[in-house]
């Protein structure tokens, strides 16, 4: 991976490999755990701060605040500025355009 390119790389690079591997149910899972990793614990949710606190766990640790908080902003489908688990779940796949192009090329497969 170059230097100029985003951290979303290193991410795209990693879901589709992660769902061949352990199938839907392994990656739901898996996405379930890292959303843990996240979230604020007495908000039961993923905020700017929890995001910002705990974004090196996932590989997240060199996106500046502005990055961040488009992350949040993008995934936040509500509009309630937090992240619950299924926002967080629909983000890391919508990050993940080769593993939506695999998705749908299966889905038309007959």
């Amino acid at each position: 991976m170059g230097a100029d390119k985003g951290s979303s790389v290193q991410f795209d690079d990693f879901l589709p490999s992660m769902a061949r591997k352990l199938g839907v149910e392994g990656l739901i899972e898996e996405l379930c755990k890292g959303f843990q990793l996240l979230v604020d614990p007495r908000t039961g949710k993923i905020t700017f701060q929890s995001l910002k606190r705990n974004a090196a766990r996932l590989g997240l640790g060199e996106l500046q605040d502005d990055e961040l908080q488009e992350m949040m902003r993008e995934g936040d489908v509500d509009g309630d500025g937090v992240l619950d688990q299924m926002e967080f779940c629909i983000l890391m796949v919508r990050l993940s355009p080769e593993l939506m192009e695999e998705e749908s090329y299966r889905m038309f497969e007959c």
